[in-house]
């Protein structure tokens, strides 16, 4: 039961990261408006290992780091302004969404390889500001809130994460291959209230755990 739990904290803690209509997003979706699903899913596979290697060190970190109490504090209380943050943010989105016809990361080449296209993926995960603020600030405090390193839920976190990311992709690429033109402001602002909902779940989810921690 407990594995489960923890591959479904990693699922939705994957997605809360993917629901943000970031430089990766709008790369899947004018590549596969542009150039199809395949290289627009590549990217998408791609950024899942970046996203890895970012979980990866918020993982190593959580096991050296976290047992000294300033770091406590301070992660416990810049993740929770993060996350309140980011809700805003995508509440603010719903009501303005984006216009991914001017969005960042994507190649006018037409024979780019699938291979370039996997390697631009990572390269787009590993330098997104979001993903660095996210990775830096909020999965220590999710991660060590859940006491998974004790409980060995660790693996089936991480399985969780990864498949939700190739899920995410896969439907990503899929939508704007079929999709034809670029996304409607109505997709978009439910993308973003969505989002905003999986922040807030996790603000309070950090909030209270570093409540009870610490005080």
């Amino acid at each position: 039961m407990f594995a489960v739990i923890a591959f479904a904290e990693g699922f939705i803690f994957c997605l809360s990261l993917c629901f943000d209509l970031g430089m990766v997003n709008v790369a899947l979706i004018k590549t596969g408006m542009e150039r199809g699903f395949r290289p627009s899913f590549m990217i998408g596979f791609g950024s899942c290992f970046g996203d890895l290697f970012y979980l990866a060190l918020a993982l190593l970190g959580v096991s050296v780091v976290f047992e000294f109490a300033p770091v406590k504090w301070a992660l416990w209380a810049i993740g929770s302004c993060v996350l309140f943050y980011l809700t805003y943010k995508m509440l603010r989105e719903t009501w303005r969404p984006k216009d991914t016809a001017n969005g960042e990361g994507t190649s006018n080449e037409p024979n780019l390889s699938l291979w370039k296209d996997y390697w631009n993926g990572i390269a787009l995960a590993l330098s997104s500001p979001t993903s660095i603020a996210w990775f830096a600030f909020v999965a220590g405090p999710i991660i060590a809130g859940s006491h998974m390193k004790q409980d060995g839920g660790i693996p089936f976190f991480v399985a969780g994460f990864f498949s939700a990311g190739l899920v995410w992709s896969f439907s990503v690429a899929l939508i704007s291959s079929l999709s034809g033109s670029m996304m409607k402001p109505s997709i978009s602002r439910g993308l973003s209230l969505v989002s905003a909902a999986m922040f807030l779940y996790f603000a309070v989810k950090v909030f209270y755990q570093g409540l009870s921690d610490l005080f």
